[in-house]
């Protein structure tokens, strides 16, 4: 924004022809002081406003910038700005843009000290004859300071109006400003610093910006045509919209290329070419959107991600004007996969129903989510079915089912309570006192009853009750080693937001629910739960037992540079090492003859791979969680609209009477995922079990 008008027509020029009479009363103060002592004409207050704002000048840091979101790949997934603007150096922008800038603007700029008093005055004079403003007042110095006040530091309307108000002590303050910018920096400095700041319409601030937005280029390669247009457009950025007034946008362009003949910048010929050409802008303004919504299939990793910087002291806002650059682990490969996956295996605008799908690369010191997937396309279009909710990455829906038989598997192993190949009793029904109330039908006060469903041998194995998933006998377990130090492990594994106050009901936490009622029910699932937290457990068992938070960042660096990447904390061994790959070798069975089967040979696998389904009670949701060594995930079809109602398959919906199971839709959307990503990761394998854990008797 220049000092020049941005409009024309009668009703302007008396307020036009008052401020340039007061732009001389300024001037005849300047004109009688010393330059240097120009800043006493105004209060103390006003004086140390003055050096206030020129410390923030000098520091530069304020200057908002665009902060980019990339996967592990360096792939732009989204931007977030406030100003949309790409700081460059002075390297980077052309000397074109430079000359013609410096030829329309302030063509006295390289030999004034900031303010250009014997310019002003024939300016002065010059709109004084014509009646009107015809030429402008201020140096670029001058432009300069007054953009930092109206962009930059103003945070309120009427600081944007005291940027702007003409009186005499505002127009002091920025001429005391622009001579100390002077004396502080070299005039190559001053000019990268205006046209790295000012706004060049359709929501372009800076050189850069424009240079990408108007031509699909970079401010180093303007051309001489393009240069003109972008230094005549700072004039006035609406009535010079290519755009909207392309004649007028053409006009001011040639009126720069005449200028730069005038200031020597071109020659005749020069000018004569490049004003033969068209505007040649694109199509359309290259626009950026700010915010996860311009992150397409990965828009919830992106909320996930700005919801994690959040937690680790870098919020949205900073992220809006800090031009950081932050480098996420999400694999594009990955991503893609399992995309694909749950949009093959739920609608996403079915009614009231949606897929989540989460996978994590355990490494040497973090738990990388390298995929985050929904069937819901992440957007504004609620009719469409799109939503912004936290779906991958919150407790909703009714519970995991069955997946939760693990923790009891896990507590009984590392309890020497059963081995993998003991054999356990699988009873019909089961009642047992001091767990709950109801469940089964027909259950008698002060009993909860559980019963199978489906028919059952009457005994199995561990591991056959890993891999085809009978209730009773996890009930058994379930009393032998206590519902307490079950709840404990699980949270230890990764459902680490059960132990959160309020997790609940808004004031009692999950865990403590859970130990005060002794929740019979509690490994049969039937919790909320976090889709992202589930893949977390999965990721701690593939990892022998250590849980590290979920990582969704790999690098944060600022706008200069330097690393300021959160530390993603410490990792803990949760469950003993080698308890925790008796449970994935017993794991082993359900893709092979389990309750997985049929959707692993559905999507073609065929390696080792440790799993478990879930369903809750009524089919209200189902669960998936599986994992090989370098890759685990969990799948989770739940009711996510205003009303919850049993769920179906083929498709996958709401309906009347449920018939939805964890090996259906989750389990296909997991194999057919792990089909395609397993060789990034080194494959399928099953850990090696202590004799230990094989057999330490029949427990009945």
């Amino acid at each position: 924004m220049s000092d020049s008008t941005d409009d024309t027509g009668p009703r302007y020029r008396m307020p036009r022809l008052l401020s340039a009479v007061l732009l001389i009363a300024v001037l005849i103060v300047v004109a009688t002081l010393p330059l240097v002592g120009a800043a006493t004409f105004a209060t103390r207050s006003a004086a140390d406003t003055v050096n206030d704002d020129l410390g923030d000048i000098d520091a530069n840091a304020s200057l908002p910038l665009v902060s980019t979101i990339t996967d592990r790949n360096g792939n732009v997934l989204a931007r977030l700005y406030d100003q949309r603007r790409y700081q460059v150096a002075s390297d980077r922008i052309s000397d074109t843009v430079k000359d013609a800038v410096v030829a329309i603007e302030d063509r006295r700029f390289y030999d004034h000290e900031g303010v250009d008093v014997r310019g002003t005055l024939r300016a002065l004079l010059a709109n004084l004859t014509s009646g009107d403003v015809e030429q402008g007042a201020s140096t670029l110095d001058q432009q300069y300071i007054k953009n930092y006040l109206l962009f930059i530091d103003a945070e309120d309307d009427a600081d944007r109006d005291a940027a702007t108000e003409t009186s005499i002590a505002r127009k002091l303050r920025e001429m005391k400003l622009a001579i100390d910018l002077d004396r502080n920096y070299t005039k190559d400095e001053i000019l990268t610093r205006y046209l790295n700041l000012v706004s060049f319409g359709n929501g372009a601030y800076g050189i850069e910006t424009a240079a990408r937005t108007y031509f699909d280029t970079s401010a180093a390669d303007l051309t001489v045509a393009q240069a003109a247009l972008l230094a005549g457009m700072v004039q006035s950025t609406a009535n010079l919209d290519p755009y909207i007034y392309p004649d007028a946008a053409l006009a001011r362009r040639n009126t720069v290329l005449d200028a730069m003949v005038d200031t020597g910048y071109l020659s005749p010929a020069e000018r004569d070419a490049a004003a033969a050409e068209p505007l040649g802008v694109l199509e359309e303004p290259r626009t950026e959107p700010s915010g996860c919504i311009s992150a397409g299939d990965a828009g919830f990793f992106c909320d996930y991600v700005l919801s994690w910087l959040d937690d680790n002291g870098l919020d949205t806002a900073e992220l809006a004007t800090g031009g950081y650059t932050v480098k996420t682990t999400l694999d594009p490969a990955t991503q893609e996969a399992a995309v694909a996956a749950v949009h093959t295996e739920a609608a996403a605008d079915a009614d009231g129903v949606s897929l989540s799908a989460n996978y994590i690369a355990p490494t040497d010191n973090a738990h990388e989510v390298v995929a985050m997937a929904s069937s819901r396309i992440y957007g504004l279009d609620a009719d469409a079915g799109q939503t912004v909710l936290p779906l991958t990455h919150s407790a909703l829906g009714n519970g995991a089912g069955s997946v939760f038989k693990l923790f009891a598997a896990a507590q009984a192993l590392a309890d020497g309570k059963v081995g993998l190949d003991d054999t356990l009793q699988v009873p019909q029904r089961i009642e047992v006192a001091g767990m709950g109330d109801g469940g089964a039908e027909n259950s008698p006060v002060g009993m909860y009853c559980v019963e199978n469903s489906g028919t059952y041998s009457s005994s199995m194995t561990l591991r056959e009750a890993l891999a085809t998933s009978p209730n009773t006998p996890f009930i058994e377990l379930e009393q032998k080693v206590g519902v307490d130090r079950i709840v404990d492990l699980a949270v230890r594994l990764g459902l680490r937001s059960y132990a959160e106050p309020g997790s609940f009901d808004g004031e009692n936490s999950v865990v403590d629910v859970v130990k005060a009622s002794n929740m019979g029910s509690f490994v049969l699932g039937p919790l909320a739960v976090d889709p992202l937290e589930l893949a977390n457990v999965s990721a701690s068992l593939a990892d022998n037992g250590r849980w590290c938070a979920p990582t969704p960042v790999l690098s944060v660096t600022d706008r200069d540079g330097r690393d300021i990447t959160p530390d993603s904390g410490d990792c803990e061994q949760a469950l003993d090492r080698k308890v925790a790959n008796a449970l994935a070798n017993g794991m082993g069975g359900d893709a092979v003859s389990g309750t997985a089967e049929d959707a692993a040979r559905a999507a073609s696998w065929s390696g080792p791979v440790s799993a478990k389904t879930g369903t809750t009670e009524s089919n209200l949701s189902a669960a998936f969680l599986g994992f090989i060594p370098g890759l685990a995930g969990a799948t989770y079809a739940f009711n996510d609209g205003g009303s919850v109602q049993q769920l179906c398959t083929g498709p996958l919906r709401q309906c009347g009477t449920g018939n939805l199971f964890g090996g259906n839709e989750p389990a296909r959307a997991f194999f057919t995922t792990l089909t395609a990503t397993a060789g990034r990761y080194g494959g399928g394998k099953l850990p090696d079990v202590d004799s230990q854990y094989l057999r330490t008797g029949t427990v009945r």
